[in-house]
C-alpha cells in the first residue's frame, strides 16, 4: 500500500474521505483522485448553469371569456427538479405563472391571474413551457415573457399578446315578396369589425349587389352582434360575405344554385411575429402544436 501515501491531503478531502486510514486498493484511490480533478476543473458557469438555452415563443389572438395558449418552448431536460419557468408580464407586479422543481409556486401571482392559469406539467420535460390562459379578458393583452432555467442554462424570449372577440359567421336565406336575401350574422366581434360582401355569376363576372349591416351591443358591454343582409340575390351565383377587424377574418362562401344553398366557412387569426431572445446554443427545429380553443363557435 505504499501507493497511499502519493495521493496529495487536498484531493483526499475532496472526495470527503480520510483517505490515510482507509486500506482501499491503489486503483480505486486513482480512480477516485480523476474524478475529484474532473470535477474541480468544471467551468463554474457550467456548475451554476449560466449557458444560455434556446426558448422561442408562439401565439394567437385570445377569445374574450376563453381559453388561449401562450406559446413557449425549450431545449428539453430529462431532470425535472431542474426546471423552472416563469411568466411574467409587462407592468404588472407580480408574476402571471411560476412553475419550479416539478409544481407549480404561485406565492407571487399577481391577482389578476389567480385561478386562471396553468402550465402542462406532463410536457415541461420534453420543452413545452406552454401557458394556459383561462377565461381571457381584454385587459390581458401585453407583453410577456417566458423565462425558463434548466440544468443546462437559462434563457427568455418575448412575445406581444393581443385580445379580442371573434366567431364564425352563419349564413342563411331569407325569402319575401320582394325576392331572396342572405343573412350573414356572426354573435360576438371585437373590435367593431368591417363587412364586405362580394357577389359572382356562374361564369365569374361580378354581379351589383347591395347589402346593409347592423351592430348589436351585447349584455356584456364589450362585442357586438354583427348582422348584415344582402338582397335580391339570383341563382347560379356565388356569394361572399366577410367579417374582418384587426386580429381576426372571418370568411364564408355561398354557392347559391336553382335546388340547393352551399356553405364553406373559414377563420383566420390574425398573428404577429414573436421576438426570441438570442441564444448561444443552435435552435431545436421541433415543433409544437398549439390547440385553439374556441369555444364561443
Amino acid at each position: 500500500m505504499g501507493h497511499l501515501s502519493q495521493v496529495p491531503h487536498r484531493h483526499q478531502k475532496c472526495v470527503g474521505l480520510e483517505l490515510a486510514n482507509m486500506q482501499l486498493p491503489w486503483n480505486v484511490l486513482a480512480f477516485l483522485q480523476a474524478c475529484c480533478l474532473t470535477f474541480l476543473q468544471l467551468p463554474c458557469s457550467l456548475l451554476a448553469g449560466k449557458h444560455s438555452i434556446n426558448v422561442t415563443v408562439l401565439t394567437s389572438p385570445g377569445n374574450i371569456g376563453q381559453r388561449s395558449i401562450l406559446g413557449c418552448t425549450f431545449e428539453p431536460d430529462i431532470w425535472m427538479d431542474s426546471i423552472t419557468i416563469q411568466w411574467a408580464k409587462e407592468g404588472v407586479a407580480g408574476l402571471v405563472h411560476e412553475f419550479k422543481g416539478g409544481k407549480d409556486h404561485l406565492q407571487e401571482q399577481d391577482p389578476s391571474f389567480q385561478g386562471r392559469t396553468a402550465v402542462f406539467v406532463e410536457q415541461v420535460m420534453g420543452g413545452n413551457a406552454s401557458l394556459e390562459l383561462r377565461d381571457v379578458q381584454l385587459s390581458d393583452a401585453g407583453t410577456y415573457q417566458c423565462s425558463v432555467t434548466t440544468a443546462r442554462g437559462s434563457g427568455t424570449a418575448v412575445l406581444q399578446y393581443r385580445t379580442g372577440a371573434f366567431s364564425i359567421p352563419v349564413v342563411q336565406v331569407e325569402s319575401s315578396s320582394r325576392g331572396d336575401t342572405l343573412q350573414c350574422e356572426a354573435p360576438r366581434w371585437f373590435p367593431r369589425p368591417a363587412v364586405r360582401w362580394t357577389a359572382c355569376g356562374d361564369t365569374g363576372e361580378r354581379l351589383p349587389h347591395a347589402a346593409n349591416t347592423s351592430y348589436e351591443l351585447n349584455p356584456e358591454n364589450i362585442t357586438v352582434r354583427v348582422v348584415s343582409l344582402l338582397h335580391n340575390i339570383t341563382a347560379n351565383a356565388t356569394y361572399t360575405c366577410v367579417i374582418e377587424n384587426s386580429i381576426a377574418k372571418a370568411t364564408v362562401n355561398i354557392g347559391v344554385t336553382d335546388f340547393s344553398i352551399t356553405k364553406v366557412t373559414n377563420l383566420q387569426l390574425v398573428s404577429l411575429n414573436a421576438e426570441p431572445v438570442s441564444s448561444s446554443f443552435p435552435a431545436c427545429h421541433w415543433m409544437l402544436l398549439l390547440p385553439l380553443y374556441l369555444l364561443s363557435i
